[in-house]
C-alpha cells in the first residue's frame, strides 16, 4: 500500500489521513450522483482502484489524484486541505503537511494551505532526478501558477510550450489545459508553487 507520507501531528496520522481522504472521495462522487463506472470513464483510472482507493485499500498516486481533482474541480491542495482541520492563520514549519509519491519521484509540502476566504496558497514542491510527472488539464480552468526554482533545473510544459527555469527565475502561467512537470538536471529541483484562484 502505498502510503502518502507527511509530517507528523498531534491531530492526524498517515493512516486517518488516508481514511478522511477515501470518506472526501465517496462523498464527492455520492455529491454528484456519479456511480464508480461513470467515475471511472470520466478520469480514466480504472473501477477497481477506484473502489480500492474509497475503501483505504491503497492511497492515491499523483497522477490518480489530479485526475480526481480534475472531475471534481479541486487543486489537489484543496481537496487536501478539505480533510485537514481547519488551518490556523499562522502556520508553523512543524505543522506544514507533505504529501508524496514516491515512485513518481516527487513530493510536495504545504506551506500556506488553502483557507476560507483567501485565493492563495504556496507549495514547496521537490522532484527527483528524472521525474516527469504530466496533467491530462487544469482542475480549476485559468487557474494561476508562479513557478519560482530554488534549486535545479525544470522543465514546464505548458499547452504544448516548453519553459526551462533556472534557479532564481519564476514562470507565471494560467492553466487551461495540460501540463507537465519535469527535473532537468542529475539532481533533484526544489521549487516554490505559488497557486492564485481565478
Amino acid at each position: 500500500m502505498r502510503t502518502i507520507g507527511r509530517v507528523p501531528t498531534e491531530d492526524s496520522s498517515s493512516e486517518e489521513l488516508d481514511a478522511r481522504l477515501a470518506s472526501r472521495l465517496v462523498h464527492l462522487r455520492t455529491e454528484q450522483g456519479w456511480s464508480l463506472e461513470e467515475l471511472a470513464q470520466r478520469t480514466g483510472v480504472s473501477r477497481s482502484t477506484l473502489s480500492r482507493l474509497e475503501r483505504v485499500e491503497i492511497s492515491p498516486t499523483a497522477a490518480m489524484l489530479s485526475k480526481l481533482c480534475t472531475a471534481y474541480q479541486r487543486t489537489v491542495s484543496q481537496l487536501l486541505a478539505e480533510v485537514e482541520p481547519q488551518a490556523p492563520q499562522l502556520v508553523r514549519a512543524g505543522r506544514q503537511a507533505v504529501w508524496q509519491d514516491e515512485t513518481a519521484g516527487f513530493a510536495r509540502k504545504s506551506v500556506s494551505p488553502p483557507h476560507p476566504g483567501l485565493r492563495g496558497e504556496v507549495v514547496e514542491a521537490v522532484l527527483h532526478p528524472d521525474a516527469d510527472i504530466s496533467y491530462e488539464g487544469s482542475p480549476v480552468p485559468g487557474l494561476e501558477h508562479h513557478i519560482w526554482v530554488l534549486e535545479g533545473a525544470l522543465e514546464v510544459t505548458v499547452d504544448g510550450k516548453a519553459h526551462e527555469v533556472q534557479v532564481g527565475d519564476c514562470l507565471r502561467v494560467q492553466l487551461w489545459g495540460a501540463s507537465r512537470f519535469r527535473c532537468l538536471g542529475p539532481n533533484p529541483v526544489r521549487y516554490a508553487l505559488l497557486i492564485v484562484l481565478p
